[in-house]
């Protein structure tokens, strides 16, 4: 039953990533770095969403969700904790890619605003529902299960990485997306979450991606009006699934 799970995981990834390669879907402004909102970039974020929400009450889909665990408990003895890291793997890629002379669409700053702002939509998001839902984890140790917030960070970057390196090659895109979907798998794996609650923070990360590119020309006319060679400081809320947290980054 786990195999199914895998496929299922996989089938997300494969997809999130497809629908990221029409330009038809995605349209950038030839003027300007930012993406236009189109609806049909709702779709793949709303099935993932869509399936985790119904999975909360449908008695087939819940049904699912423990023969997966209940396979998970038999045949695996030990956890791999690699998906504590693996969660921002994409988004680190973005600077250290940087680093090394492949620029991205945006610059140091306004790539920082996106960033911060996917995160702060995204864990707003999480922590919201986790907090309304109380869904029990597979391993009974809390019930705030839905949705994987680390899920939803691993595919928020992941998009993220995809906006920031399209233009350069698709395969960047792809290799994020690729580690995204191995994030939600080893939450599965390590039988911290439901399939369900892996598939809503999936859709939750892209969304929450999609609406900071979406709203980043309101935020820089309207808050960043200083001139580019000013410093700009923010403060990013942080939650590695234990622990709550604030980070200060300062961009340059």
């Amino acid at each position: 039953m786990f195999h199914k799970a895998i496929f299922f995981v996989f089938l997300f990834g494969f997809f999130s990533a497809s629908a990221q390669q029409n330009d038809s879907i995605a349209k950038i402004d030839s003027t300007s770095n930012h993406l236009k909102f189109n609806y049909k970039q709702l779709i793949i974020p709303s099935v993932l969403i869509g399936y985790g929400v119904i999975g909360i009450g449908n008695d087939q889909l819940l049904s699912f969700n423990r023969q997966i665990r209940a396979e998970v408990k038999e045949d695996i003895d030990e956890k791999i904790t690699i998906d504590d890291f693996s969660q921002y793997a994409p988004a680190v890629s973005v600077y250290a890619l940087n680093a090394f002379g492949v620029k991205g669409k945006n610059n140091m700053r306004d790539r920082s605003v996106i960033l911060v702002t996917s995160y702060a939509i995204m864990a707003t998001t999480v922590l919201s529902l986790k907090s309304i839902v109380h869904e029990e984890r597979p391993d009974g140790s809390s019930n705030n299960s839905f949705p994987s917030g680390h899920t939803a960070t691993a595919f928020m970057d992941a998009e993220f990485l995809w906006q920031e390196y399209k233009d350069k090659s698709i395969w960047y895109g792809i290799a994020g997306y690729a580690v995204a979907t191995g994030t939600g798998l080893f939450r599965i794996y390590n039988n911290r979450h439901w399939l369900t609650d892996v598939a809503a923070g999936a859709g939750i990360g892209i969304l929450s991606t999609k609406i900071a590119y979406w709203i980043n020309p309101y935020i820089t006319k309207k808050l960043f009006k200083s001139s580019e060679n000013k410093s700009t400081s923010m403060i990013m809320p942080f939650y590695n699934g234990k622990q709550y947290g604030l980070g200060f980054a300062k961009v340059f």
